[in-house]
């Protein structure tokens, strides 16, 4: 017991050191960040969570939440108000910046890369920017993403490209009766999975 209460100390403490430097350089977050989320009175709830394009990260339990251009403080405190009403007390909330989002330098040249960047955002185990070679398909992607969290809606998953959007049944693909499984991603594609209703 005293080895699980060190460990969720130094947690704590890492996720605070990180949260001082960026408060003291009054850094704002962005679209493309990954922010990690720790709950200490609920470790269910502990996550990394993209920042997506619109700025918003969503939370079970507390639903979307605006984090483009907020500093990690304010963002762990509308966290925790919002979360307060699922507990007895407001919870113990730490949020901090687990990855910067990176900035390509502008280049006439082309590039030729040898891997895509496909956007993964909600219920993954690890959501965020995952880099997938050529010809990867959707099941493929799902496998290197580290399968679903036990939030995940895995009947309502979408496959996001530009203006259009497919819908994926993942239980459906698994039993064999789709094969949306098979679509080849494309570079920028983002996959969205939502989080699951209460009798879903």
């Amino acid at each position: 017991m005293s080895r699980l209460l060190f460990a969720l100390i130094a947690a704590c403490m890492t996720l605070v050191s990180a949260n001082t430097a960026l408060a003291q350089s009054g850094y704002g977050v962005r679209p493309g960040d990954i922010l990690r989320v720790e709950v200490l009175e609920d470790p269910t709830l502990n996550r990394s969570v993209l920042v997506a394009p619109d700025g918003r990260i969503a939370i079970p339990l507390a639903g979307g939440i605006r984090a483009s251009g907020r500093t990690v403080e304010a963002i762990q405190a509308d966290l925790a108000s919002r979360l307060a009403p699922n507990f007895a007390t407001t919870p113990t909330v730490y949020v901090a910046v687990e990855k910067l989002r990176e900035v390509r330098p502008a280049s006439n040249a082309p590039v030729v890369a040898p891997t895509i960047d496909i956007f993964v955002m909600g219920e993954a185990n690890k959501p965020g920017k995952v880099e997938v070679s050529p010809g990867t398909t959707v099941l493929q992607l799902f496998a290197q993403m580290g399968g679903f969290s036990k939030f995940a809606a895995t009947k309502r998953i979408q496959l996001r490209r530009g203006d259009q959007t497919w819908a994926i049944n993942y239980p459906a693909v698994e039993a064999g009766s789709s094969n949306i499984g098979a679509t080849v991603l494309a570079e920028g594609d983002v996959i969205i999975i939502p989080q699951r209703k209460l009798f879903e």
